[in-house]
């Protein structure tokens, strides 16, 4: 009997779809039942191999080599995954194999991970493609009732081929092109840069920034404050206070306004993270890490979503999953659950937003990891705020005159509390006593109060990734599957990585950790060109992939553009005047140069100027000092470059054998370096 061979992109995914299918006999990476074989990737199986694989030569970087355009293009296997690759490729051969079907996550992403495995096992048996948003058993089971043909899918893989191919050709050529030029490791990339180029515009705001002074007049008017216009002057300020001192307030308007704030959306990844850096002070990364692990533990549904929404199949159990959520945050339910709010197949694309799962409600929490604890409370918290009513409140603004000038001041008074109900922060109302038009009040104290305009804040962790969600989406296309830089899964290993080659620090000040960038960070911004740094790259990629998606472009034009773009890079790009200030080598300095009056520094091979553009150098394995084994000291150094010459004891005469003590002096025609001895040593 043939059988379909269902592959998954996580074994998690792959045992529920088992589950559903009856492939209930456990086989090694795989499992197996009456008419389906069912087995999984560890995410990409294989990826594009580093640039040393095609040859040699590319293990040692250098500007000789650029650009780099594989043709034709090679994978690499990790250790850790060859096993499962070799085994998908077995169960692809097995004669009682009629086809195959993509079962990994319905998007760009996981087309290209069963894709990858399909090519390189040689597979040419007929392919389905499972396409669902939900993991609800009835959702898997109406997909497998209506695969899709797997060729449906061809551009969706072609667009996400090219979109690989692309980052590899900018990130390995412009990381090595700027290294090699600077003399230092510029990890440089399609998201990574501008990210950096956010962080370091960001500071440079608030370095150019110029507090301003403002003045307020503040009437006290016994159970409420109401303030005038700001002045610039502190005199005019004074002069109105004085002016009101002693005259009557008259109420010249009232006005009311009922406003009404909706509920939050569920979580997707990104709001996540934000909440939780600003809640909590986690990372990133380690809220997603928390996150990963309840997602292991089958306490809270797929991290990685872009989504806040789940499907309208999943409408009939949200009763029951805020029923679960009260009982985490300990609390009582909303009073009445708007399930229209959280349900819309049509906002979801590969995953639903993150919810805790039944099997929370039979977990003992304290059990848990403090962090992931804290997480699915927060999770669980946004789905009560997510289905309650809306904050509705009626808001008045109170306009007064005292003397001609003009005061105002405002209050809330709450109608309904709503989803604030589950709000992290008690909402602080400050409703107005009863006052009519025309009513006349009496100034209990008059205040001059003095403020200044307050500079741009730095980015922390919630407001960067608010800043990557929205960056250049402007000029993406509305169907664009991902908008702003990176994606909810890729943004905090970008942040890590930021981090950890130095180009930004985290500083803590207060409760709150800023993101600032180092030095070498603004200086790898400073030498980039725009092209590099600004979110324009991206989305321009988005656009053109998008219409090879829709068959509106062919792979091989936007491919030629990359390398086009690469090459024009690599051809065109000038190194900086100035780039030893901008990326010192931190050496030891031993002198200055004879030629521009740099400094030179010591370094493995030798001795050389920081100024780029100056080649001077005295090299270590000099053939004329080898030979009369003498090894330039940093002393031996110091002394050649403020005095032209430096007294060696112990110089070894090749005709004699014998050794003797010169001066060694330096001759530098501008463009080389030599030596010559001054005999007015004594021999010995």
């Amino acid at each position: 009997m043939m059988k379909s061979l269902v592959i998954a992109e996580k074994p998690s995914v792959a045992k529920s779809i088992a589950n559903v299918l009856g492939a209930n006999k456990r086989g090694d990476g795989y499992l197996e039942g009456d008419n389906y074989l069912v087995s999984w990737c560890f995410g990409h199986l294989a990826e594009l191999a580093s640039a040393e694989v095609y040859d040699e030569k590319y293990a040692k970087w250098s500007y000789a080599d650029l650009p780099i355009v594989p043709e034709p293009w090679r994978y690499s296997v990790g250790r850790d995954k060859k096993k499962q690759l070799d085994l998908l490729s077995s169960l692809m051969k097995r004669s009682n194999v009629g086809e195959i079907v993509n079962a990994c996550d319905a998007g760009r992403e996981g087309e290209l991970i069963f894709r990858t495995v399909y090519n390189l096992s040689g597979c040419t048996k007929p392919m389905k493609r499972l396409w669902i948003s939900s993991m609800e058993d009835n959702a898997i089971r109406e997909g497998f009732d209506s695969l899709r043909p797997g060729e449906n899918y061809d551009s969706l893989y072609a667009s996400a081929l090219c979109r690989s191919k692309a980052d590899w050709m900018v990130g390995i050529n412009a990381t090595r092109l700027f290294s090699v030029l600077y003399h230092r490791t510029l990890n440089v990339g399609r998201v990574i840069s501008p990210t950096l180029s956010l962080i370091v515009g960001r500071e440079a705001e608030i370095d150019a920034f110029k507090p301003e002074l403002f003045y307020t007049v503040e009437l006290d008017c016994g159970g409420f404050k109401a303030a005038s216009e700001k002045f610039r002057d502190k005199s005019e300020a004074d002069g109105v206070a004085d002016d009101c001192k002693n005259g009557s307030i008259t109420v010249k308007s009232i006005e009311r306004k009922e406003k009404t704030e909706k509920a939050p959306l569920l979580y997707d990844l990104t709001t996540l993270q934000r909440d939780a850096n600003r809640q909590l002070g986690y990372t990133a990364q380690q809220t997603l890490d928390y996150l990963q692990s309840l997602y292991e533990k089958k306490l809270s549904t797929y991290p990685r979503t872009d989504s806040r929404f789940l499907t309208d199949d999943m409408e009939s159990t949200v009763n029951a999953v805020v029923l679960l959520c009260s009982g985490i945050c300990g609390g009582d339910a909303p009073v009445t659950i708007n399930t229209a709010q959280v349900c819309d197949s049509k906002k979801v694309s590969d995953h639903h937003a993150i919810i805790p799962t039944m099997s929370a409600g039979e977990t003992d929490l304290s059990a848990l990891l403090a962090g992931e604890r804290e997480i699915l409370r927060l999770v669980a918290k946004q789905v009560l705020r997510a289905v309650s009513a809306p904050y509705r409140y009626s808001e008045t603004t109170v306009t007064m005159d005292c003397d001609g000038r003009s005061f105002t001041v405002k209050g809330r008074t709450v109608i309904e509390t709503g989803w604030k109900a589950f709000a992290e922060q008690e909402q602080k109302d400050k409703p107005l006593p009863e006052l009519s038009e025309g009513q006349v009040l009496t100034a209990s104290g008059m205040n001059v109060k003095e403020g200044k305009t307050s500079p741009p804040k730095h980015f922390t962790e919630d407001t960067i990734l608010a800043a990557m969600e929205t960056a250049g989406a402007n000029d993406m296309p509305e169907d664009a599957e991902r908008k702003g830089l990176g994606t909810p899964a890729t943004r905090a290993a970008i942040l890590e990585k930021l981090v950890s080659t130095g180009f930004v620090e985290r500083q803590k000040n207060k409760k709150t950790v800023n993101l600032i960038p180092a030095h070498s960070g603004i200086s790898l911004i400073t030498v980039l060109p725009e092209q590099l740094q600004s979110p324009l790259l991206t989305a321009e990629w988005e656009n053109k992939l998008k219409q090879i998606e829709h068959g509106k472009l062919s792979p091989e034009a936007f491919m030629r553009d990359i390398s086009d773009m690469v090459a024009e890079l690599v051809k065109t790009y000038e190194v900086i005047r100035g780039a030893e200030v901008l990326f010192p080598s931190g050496r030891s300095v031993v002198g200055k140069c004879p030629r521009c009056g740099s400094d030179v520094t010591e370094s493995k091979k030798g001795y050389f100027c920081e100024n780029n553009d100056c080649r001077f150098g005295l090299w270590r394995d000099n053939k004329f000092l080898t030979a009369k084994r003498v090894t330039l000291s940093k002393k031996m150094v110091t002394s050649l470059l403020k005095d032209g010459r430096t007294f060696a004891s112990g110089i070894y005469s090749e005709k004699t054998g014998k050794s003797y003590d010169a001066y060694i002096m330096l001759e530098d025609d501008g463009s080389r370096t030599s030596y010559k001895l001054d005999f007015s040593g004594e021999a010995r």
